[in-house]
């Protein structure tokens, strides 16, 4: 028996974009489908590193960062826990002074924006953060932090279905078409009929913006994370260098989260398995900057399928091929502190067809300038 059901707006992938924009779309009053092929917020948006973080995006996606900024504070209300977020700041690190030209750089040019960066010296950066190593200086942005994404993705994606979303996980859609009055999707024994359909599923999504005539260069890549043993306070802030190499955190009961490697994709490309040799690189690296990491136990290793674009920055927007169509993938590592406020500016293009947030810089034509309108095509 197929199960048909009809609905205002069909979601495709139920991480943390897919699931907010859902949650969104609820407080508009339309009705929602959210589709998963597995468990909601168990790829990317549950598996990452954490941070919720402004700082070191590209000017482009500050206006959408900063909307969803506004967002974090609200979560006990909006969602019904409040995630493990914490403002505790966020400190990029200058190993040279290259580096640190480039993180003065960066200072001025989003001044405008409102991230109020602080530039650190050496000596206060043993003095107010108790890092140690070789380093030059830093870029402080005080109002930034991080969360549990195990929490935040999944409660997400639980608080639309208590909005009256229908949230439907290990339904792995098959195809996708277009019809006279909307989209067509198959899923196994569900069949859903939908006027719009938002294409959210990340390292997976290309095969959905091909099948209307809109190739990607889309990449998967594998980070690769460590967990330690409770340990004392030692670490305020939320980590990252300029370059790339590392980033940590401190939790509140005292583990330490650190990544900066990347796993070994499997013989199934959608998984992916940490390695010994990369692990012990990131301990390594991070006990030069920490001295209470230098002995400490790791206790858990983990990896995740990510979607990466050549330019960084996600897809999104509506198609240019497929009227009702809108695309939001390839956050490129770093889509967890933007994506509640990709969810509401996708509730607005699918309500009104726009939204205030700019968005321009996303748009998939950057990819395929030459895409033409096509007929109904279909997953293949």
């Amino acid at each position: 028996m197929t199960r048909r059901i009809d609905c205002d707006v069909a979601i495709i992938g139920g991480g943390l974009v897919g699931s907010s924009a859902a949650l969104a779309l609820r407080g508009m009053g339309l009705s929602v489908t959210l589709l998963d092929k597995g468990f909601c917020g168990a790829q990317a948006s549950g598996v990452n590193y954490g941070g919720v973080r402004r700082q070191g995006r590209p000017s482009e996606q500050l206006p959408l960062s900063q909307r969803a900024h506004a967002i974090w504070p609200r979560l006990q209300q909006l969602i019904g826990i409040d995630g493990e977020f914490l403002r505790s700041g966020h400190l990029k690190l200058a190993r040279s002074a290259d580096d640190m030209a480039s993180l003065e750089r960066y200072a001025a040019e989003v001044a405008p924006f409102g991230l109020d960066l602080e530039l650190v010296g050496h000596n206060q950066l043993r003095e107010r953060f108790g890092v140690m190593g070789d380093l030059v200086g830093g870029s402080f942005c005080p109002g930034d932090g991080h969360a549990n994404p195990r929490l935040v993705a999944a409660a997400f994606a639980a608080a639309a279905r208590r909005a009256g979303a229908e949230v439907l996980e290990n339904t792995e859609v098959a195809g996708v078409s277009r019809t006279f009055e909307g989209f067509a999707l198959e899923a196994g024994a569900v069949a859903v009929t939908a006027r719009s359909v938002i294409n959210s599923a990340g390292a997976w999504a290309d095969r959905f913006a091909r099948a209307f005539n809109e190739p990607v260069p889309l990449e998967r890549t594998y980070p690769s994370m460590i967990v330690t043993e409770p340990l004392d306070p030692f670490l305020s802030v939320n980590i990252g260098i300029e370059g790339g190499g590392i980033y940590a955190r401190q939790v509140a009961r005292g583990n330490v989260v650190v990544g900066g490697e990347r796993a070994t994709p499997l013989d199934n490309p959608d998984y992916s398995r940490p390695h010994s040799d990369g692990a012990l690189t990131i301990m390594q690296r991070a006990s030069e900057l920490f001295g209470p990491l230098r002995h400490a136990q790791a206790i858990r290793f983990w990896s995740g399928t990510e979607a990466t674009m050549p330019d960084r920055n996600p897809v999104l927007g509506p198609s240019a091929t497929t009227p009702g169509l809108i695309h939001a993938f390839g956050f490129s590592g770093a889509g967890f502190q933007i994506a509640p406020g990709v969810g509401e500016v996708l509730a607005e293009l699918v309500r009104d067809g726009q939204t205030a947030t700019p968005i321009d810089a996303f748009a998939i034509t950057r990819f395929s300038p030459a895409s033409q309108p096509g007929g109904a095509l279909k997953q293949q």
